[in-house]
């Protein structure tokens, strides 16, 4: 079960999903805000942190942000009442994993901190090298020539399973299954987005077209595997 960091100004709303939570075996912490969410991440580690956007001293998503620029790397759930598209890319764009419009039901909650906490692929061979790319399965960890790259726990999935495949195709569906536990259209559309972001991140350590779309069949990881020296 999770440790969960349960960030929400209403105590009616962190009442009833932290018992919720509770009463399938997560342990529960409820910060009121972003001063108090980052007290408990400054004391103790947790396993995702669901976090409402609207916070009473400040926002959701600058402290998604912050957290991502801090190198932690729990999966973030966003709760947010405003459901449109402009909101949800700019909540993964600050580094939330999922999103989750209110009113929403503790059922799909649960559902979601279970996909969120998944792990990712296991592999025989914990650590792969493809030239100056790392993918470490163990620590859940990618680098560029030994530089670590800031993704986020979904982002971090999507390259362990396309690049597991050294090259082979992984079709969509497959994809959307193995990191989000589904092929919903929300999922797919969150997918879209999560890759353009992967992409411009190693782009910006100067690794270019790693992750192929192979347009109405799927995604592949065009880095050659290294061999061992």
């Amino acid at each position: 079960m999770a440790r969960v960091l349960l960030v929400e100004d209403s105590p009616r709303v962190a009442e009833t999903v932290g018992a919720g939570m509770r009463a399938h075996g997560h342990t529960v912490v409820v910060a009121g805000g972003v001063r108090a969410a980052d007290a408990a991440l400054a004391a103790d580690p947790f396993d995702i942190a669901v976090v409402d956007v609207g916070l009473p001293d400040g926002s959701g998503l600058d402290w998604c942000r912050a957290a991502r620029g801090s190198d932690h790397q729990m999966p973030i759930l966003l709760l947010t009442a405003r459901n449109d598209v402009a909101d949800r890319v700019g909540g993964l764009d600050a580094g939330a994993d999922d999103y989750l419009g209110k009113p929403f039901s503790l059922e799909e909650l649960l559902a979601r901190v279970r996909a969120l906490c998944r792990r990712g692929p296991r592999w025989t061979d914990s650590t792969r090298r493809f030239g100056q790319v790392t993918v470490d399965g163990d620590r859940r960890v990618v680098t560029v020539d030994g530089e670590r790259l800031a993704l986020t726990a979904r982002e971090f999935d999507i390259v362990a399973v396309v690049s597991s495949r050294e090259g082979r195709v992984v079709p969509r569906d497959e994809l959307l299954e193995a990191v989000w536990g589904s092929g919903n259209d929300r999922a797919g559309a969150s997918l879209e987005v999560l890759l353009v972001r992967i992409r411009r991140k190693l782009a910006e350590k100067g690794v270019r077209d790693a992750l192929r779309t192979i347009r109405q069949v799927g995604y592949a990881w065009a880095l050659e595997r290294s061999k061992p020296v």
